[in-house]
């Protein structure tokens, strides 16, 4: 579970938007960790961390192994791969200036390496999260791309004067930029993109230059996908359409959080089993029909949808936003196991382009020092420390470390 920036840390999402858009819903659905969910604006005064899962095919069934999974868990062939995830108190229009909880709801977005933009596709709340009708959530995400947009702004221009200055003494633009920057987990790399372009001379950059930066870097560092939640409304479909003629760059998701939450709870009680993106119940007894009702209501959902686009959200964020892989370091490359005899323990979650000597890196630091080759146990072939990983790799490091 490797940071994209940093290679050391657990990558984070940040679950963002205004109030009453269903956000703490998403994150008890994602996390099953319970939070405060209320009708009100900054129910979530704290932000909420928790624990979610990523799903991806586990190798056992194709290479007919039974698994015993350590740092994560495997269910009829699927590995449910641990992930962080942050629920941020809702946003409301001029934060960046103070209102609502203002910058410390930003803030607590430093650290997220990627967005869940979860907006009201029912159109039922206004910008301050207020009960409404007919709300455009094309105006949600515009306001809320514009709060990231001047966080990022106010934070790159303090003292700017002095900052252009001494960039253009050093000749290192891109060091400048990262000092005044860091904290919020943006890469050289992303800066180096972000300033493509623009004039050598920081001196000469303006107001609007430093704006259309702070753009830049929200789009290069903070990707974000735009989950249209409550999609199980009547007047949600319509502006899923719009959101998505609008912001054409964007996965959005049709989401229903509070379907999924109440997937789960039906599940725990044993009431259903869910089979992939559908279920079955399993206990009739414990149907009454106001239940049934509600059931029926969600396969209509789940039929139309072919989910409530939770899972699909947490995926995406890490596999298409953040581009990673998943990989299976294994000591005993013939039965794909640890020292100890566990068939694909450990379910590695890295940035595509990572190396096998990277990989050696990430298990520990006298791994990677001492490294010699590697084996792709899939193929029981040799690999070199420059072979790149690929997506449900089980590889297997050599290394003269004791």
């Amino acid at each position: 579970m490797i940071n994209k920036k940093t290679g050391d840390n657990l990558a984070m999402i940040g679950l963002v938007g205004k109030p009453n858009v269903g956000k703490s819903t998403m994150f008890n659905a994602l996390t099953e960790k319970p939070a405060e969910i209320g009708n009100y604006p900054f129910t979530t005064i704290q932000p909420n961390k928790g624990i979610a899962y990523i799903t991806s095919p586990c190798p056992c069934r194709e290479l007919g192994v039974n698994c015993n999974p350590r740092n994560s868990k495997c269910i009829e062939g699927i590995r449910y791969i641990p992930v962080e995830v942050i629920d941020v108190a809702g946003l409301v229009p001029g934060a960046h200036e103070g209102k609502g909880m203002g910058n410390k709801f930003l803030d607590d977005l430093r650290q997220a390496d990627a967005f869940i933009l979860v907006v009201d596709a029912s159109g039922k709340t206004d910008a301050e999260g207020n009960p409404t009708d007919n709300y455009d959530p094309v105006e949600d995400v515009k306001f809320l791309l514009n709060e990231i947009d001047m966080w990022i702004y106010n934070i790159l221009t303090k003292n700017w004067d002095k900052l252009a200055r001494r960039a253009q003494q050093e000749k290192n633009i891109v060091k400048a930029l990262k000092d005044q920057l860091s904290g919020l987990n943006i890469s050289e790399d992303d800066i180096k993109m972000a300033i493509r372009g623009m004039d050598e001379s920081p001196i000469k950059w303006t107001n609007e230059d430093l704006m259309e930066l702070a753009r830049k870097l929200r789009k290069i560092s903070k990707p974000m996908i735009i989950a249209a939640n409550k999609a199980d409304h009547p007047e949600a479909e319509k502006n899923i359409k719009r959101l998505k003629d609008h912001f054409k760059d964007y996965i959005v998701i049709p989401t229903s959080a509070e379907i999924e939450l109440a997937l789960k709870r039906a599940e725990k009680a044993g009431i259903i089993k869910r089979k992939g993106n559908d279920f079955e119940i399993i206990d009739e007894g414990k149907v009454n029909e106001e239940m049934k009702k509600a059931l029926n209501y969600i396969k209509d959902f789940l039929d139309k949808y072919g989910g409530t686009g939770i899972q699909e959200c947490i995926n995406k964020a890490y596999f298409d936003l953040l581009n990673m892989i998943v990989v299976y370091p294994v000591e005993d490359e013939n039965k794909f196991s640890d020292k100890e005899g566990n068939v694909l323990p450990d379910a590695f979650i890295v940035k595509k382009g990572t190396t096998a000597r990277d990989l050696a890196y990430k298990i520990h630091t006298d791994l990677g020092d001492k490294f010699i080759y590697a084996i792709d146990a899939k193929k029981k072939i040799r690999i070199g420390a420059e072979y790149e990983l690929k997506h449900n790799d089980i590889i297997k490091i050599v290394s003269a470390a004791k």
